[in-house]
């Protein structure tokens, strides 16, 4: 049982896991050991509540660990051993859930002050006066 919330819960049968060997250089055993782990999710038909399963397919597009069909991929090869991988790759997976969990802060339109809209006219005059300067038939200096 992966724990997210108090409320959210993944069960152990929903999240799939298959160990890899690591990518770059190694040692002697580097080619006999498993030691990286793929760690899968499949979004759609888990236990996840809808707001959850909503919000991490509407992330698909932008998230490369979400697949199209809505399936988490993580890959963990940070660590020496199967057991941390996994326990980092189980670790990952909660953090992506749990983003999905938190709703996102509502924007409150804001408007410039006074000041500041009397200031950027004065501004855009002065810019004007300068460029008309320096047209024909200007007095030059």
């Amino acid at each position: 049982m992966l724990r997210i919330s108090n409320t959210v819960v993944l069960e152990e049968h929903e999240i799939e896991w298959q160990a890899v060997r690591a990518q770059g250089g190694g040692g002697q055993k580097v080619n006999k050991t498993s030691s990286a782990v793929h760690l899968r999710f499949a979004i759609p038909g888990s236990s996840l509540p809808e707001v959850y399963q909503t919000r991490l397919m509407a992330r698909a597009g932008a998230d490369q660990r979400i697949t199209r069909d809505g399936t988490i991929v993580i890959k963990a090869q940070q660590y020496r051993s199967r057991e941390a991988n996994l326990e980092d790759a189980r670790r990952r997976l909660a953090a992506i859930v749990a983003a999905a969990g938190q709703t996102p802060k509502k924007r409150r339109p804001t408007r410039p002050s006074k000041s500041a809209r009397r200031k950027r006219t004065d501004e855009k005059k002065h810019r004007g006066r300068l460029k008309a300067m320096r047209g024909r038939g200007a007095p030059s200096d």
